[in-house]
């Protein structure tokens, strides 16, 4: 696996894991979600200094983006993105 795919898979997995969607993370660490969502997709290069906010923002170490995953891992899954839920007690005409 390459950088850019190391750096893609961990973030995206570590975001997951942590139940944090991409908008958040991209607003904490200062980027355009759609650039973040570029990243998680191995479209963009990211400098090293973008990662080390990324890292910061996700609570890490700069060096967790490039751990190889362990052999036969899945890639993290898309977090659900239900509807929200209904307020309760408001009537609906």
């Amino acid at each position: 696996m390459n950088a850019r795919a190391l750096v893609a898979w961990n973030v995206r997995r570590i975001r997951v894991e942590r139940g944090i969607p991409q908008e958040q993370l991209a607003y904490d660490a200062g980027i355009d979600r759609s650039y973040l969502g570029r990243i998680e997709q191995k479209k963009e290069n990211p400098t090293v200094d973008l990662l080390d906010r990324i890292a910061a923002t996700l609570g890490i170490h700069l060096s967790e983006l490039f751990t190889e995953p362990s052999k036969g891992a899945m890639p993290p899954k898309p977090m659900s993105r239900g509807r929200k839920p209904a307020r309760v007690g408001r009537n609906r005409t």
